[in-house]
């Protein structure tokens, strides 16, 4: 399968039955095939008059209990980010789908990976986060799309899955999971109905008494605690010895497993640490890494500058000295540009 149609087939066997969305390129494939395919489930698809109205009408089915998603790229995420913040704000279960391109402004519509800080740090006003999926291939867009429904049921939380233009065009092989159906009447807070039953109130936080507010802020932060301990996915690819890694994430981390393996038959030590959830990100990871040993670790994204290199810096507390290295607004990373970087790093010392 393609990798958006990949995404969209996972989202309806996870039980969404609900897609409103607006065209926008790399990830139109996404609700092409949910307008094909959601009503063969009994689900519903709306092409919104915009991204801002799409992500709204999200917030309305999700108020239902309705397993609900929109997709959108780059400038397309911005405008809903103010109605992502409001299903946050909201306790609503959603999936919101970033497939990447190149930025700032409109930029290119080729792949990139420049809504890192996006997606991470800041997908809407007021400090909330989500967990974010960052799939390396079409299965793993597949099993992290299935995931990330029951994710955010779990945690009535929006959950973002960041995907980019190469992943979302290409095709590969698939294991595709089971259908299932939910059912809503598990989900006693939804606004479905209220004979026979106290009634539900769904809202944001406008109006909310300051220490209501704070309340509500400090169970998210508490939430966002217990996914640091206990939701952290991540990869790890010929680490043991290293004496350089490579940090990357997505197509990129793909990418550099190539250039990682080219390098290891010219007698190079490099491994990779592959963040699967870019939030909760892995801090562990990189300060288990014994600077005695591991000479430095190389950030490899598609973006200038690099957006990832804070987070990895984070985990690092200083003990090992860091670089970048990069391509941009659309223009996709090769294995040989990765292998030529390594070795004139290792050469000069490299730019740190």
């Amino acid at each position: 399968m393609k990798g958006n149609e990949a995404i969209a087939e996972a989202a309806l066997r996870a039980g969404c039955r609900f897609f409103a969305g607006y065209p926008i390129t790399p990830q139109n494939e996404i609700p092409e095939y949910m307008s094909k395919k959601i009503h063969e489930v009994g689900g519903t698809f709306v092409q919104g008059e915009s991204e801002i109205a799409s992500v709204n009408m999200i917030y309305g089915a999700a108020a239902t209990g309705t397993r609900a998603m929109t997709s959108s790229s780059s400038p397309g995420i911005s405008l809903k980010a103010e109605g992502i913040s409001y299903l946050a704000a909201a306790k609503l279960p959603s999936v919101i789908v970033s497939v990447m391109r190149g930025g700032p402004g409109l930029g290119s519509i080729q792949p990139a990976q420049q809504d890192y800080l996006q997606a991470t740090k800041a997908m809407g006003n007021g400090g909330f986060k989500l967990i974010v999926l960052a799939p390396a291939t079409i299965q793993e867009s597949v099993d992290l799309t299935y995931k990330a429904f029951e994710l955010a049921d779990r945690d009535r939380n929006p959950v973002v899955v960041l995907t980019d233009g190469v992943t979302g065009s290409m095709m590969e092989p698939v294991v595709l999971p089971s259908m299932i159906q939910v059912d809503k009447a598990d989900k006693k807070w939804a606004v479905s109905g209220a004979m026979g039953r106290d009634k539900n109130f769904i809202a944001g936080t406008a109006g909310i008494h300051p220490e209501q507010q704070e309340e509500d802020n400090i169970k998210s932060k508490e939430l966002y605690e217990r996914w640091q301990r206990e939701d952290v996915r991540v990869e790890e690819f010929m680490t043991g010895d290293a004496d350089i890694v490579i940090a990357a994430y997505g197509i990129t981390a793909r990418i550099a497993k190539s250039a990682i393996k080219q390098l290891r038959e010219q007698g190079i030590k490099i491994g990779l640490i592959r963040p699967i959830t870019v939030s909760p990100f892995p801090y562990e990871n990189f300060k288990n890494l014994d600077p005695n040993k591991v000479k430095k670790v190389i950030v490899v994204e598609m973006s200038i500058p690099s957006q990832m290199i804070d987070d990895v810096r984070l985990g690092l507390e200083g003990n090992i000295p860091t670089e970048t290295f990069g391509r941009s607004g659309g223009v996709v990373i090769s294995d040989d540009e990765i292998v030529d970087y390594v070795k004139r790093s290792l050469d000069k010392g490299g730019d740190k």
